[in-house]
């Protein structure tokens, strides 16, 4: 296969696509009330959240957690995260989103989470759009690091995808980041992880629908 002609989205997941927003601040709760920390609300959790996450939970600890305190942390979050995940749905109009960029010639798209891989693959079958990507990967290794080497390797994987015709969308600052590494464009959703405030301090686009974000994607790698 030669080099693509057309845009190549790498989605993120949680928050972009999947809206899971209830179930992370959820889990993320039971993670500070296991060191005896007040919970926060979903605005203060958009305004401070950051990657990697011991450096969120040094924001509202005022130092980082021990290794022993993050572990406790981490274990907790992704247990609630796990039980309360079923009640969440795909982000309005992604399906609708991802069949018709598909359908479209040269185009392609793939997902890159930092959620676990072998939890993020049964989910994405679940809503039966597995076929519009041509790869999905999730986190393999430890929790709480950064998307940047991640984005490497996601990309090198895609057969002839180029970073200059690659535009990621996702909520968080941490993907505009990843984007920047490879050469990769970015454009930001509001809908998830972050408030717009600390999106637009990135310095790419931020819209408020994934219909903006993919009707920018089309003109900025064309």
């Amino acid at each position: 296969m030669g080099m693509q002609t057309g845009t190549h989205i790498v989605w993120d997941w949680n928050g972009t696509l999947f809206h899971d927003n209830e179930a992370i601040i959820g889990a993320t709760n039971a993670a500070f009330a296991e060191l005896g920390m007040a919970p926060i609300t979903m605005e203060q959790y958009r305004a401070l959240y950051c990657v990697p996450v011991p450096k969120f939970y040094e924001r509202l600890l005022g130092r980082l957690p021990t290794d022993a305190e993050w572990e406790v942390m981490d274990e907790t979050f992704h247990r609630y995260y796990t039980e309360h995940r079923v009640g969440c749905g795909l982000t309005e109009g992604a399906a609708e989103l991802l069949a018709g960029w598909r359908s479209s010639a040269g185009r392609s798209q793939s997902i890159l989470s930092m959620y676990g891989h072998d939890e993020l693959l049964p989910l994405v079958r679940g809503f039966g759009i597995e076929s519009h990507f041509i790869r999905v990967d999730g986190r393999t290794g430890p929790s709480g690091g950064s998307k940047a080497e991640h984005m490497v390797r996601h990309l090198a994987a895609l057969s002839g995808v180029e970073a200059e015709r690659t535009v990621v969308i996702g909520d968080a600052a941490d993907d505009a980041v990843a984007a920047r590494y490879v050469g990769a464009r970015a454009v930001l959703y509001t809908g998830g992880s972050h408030g717009r405030a600390s999106l637009e301090a990135v310095g790419v686009p931020v819209v408020d629908s994934l219909g903006e974000a993919v009707a920018l994607a089309e003109g900025m790698a064309a």
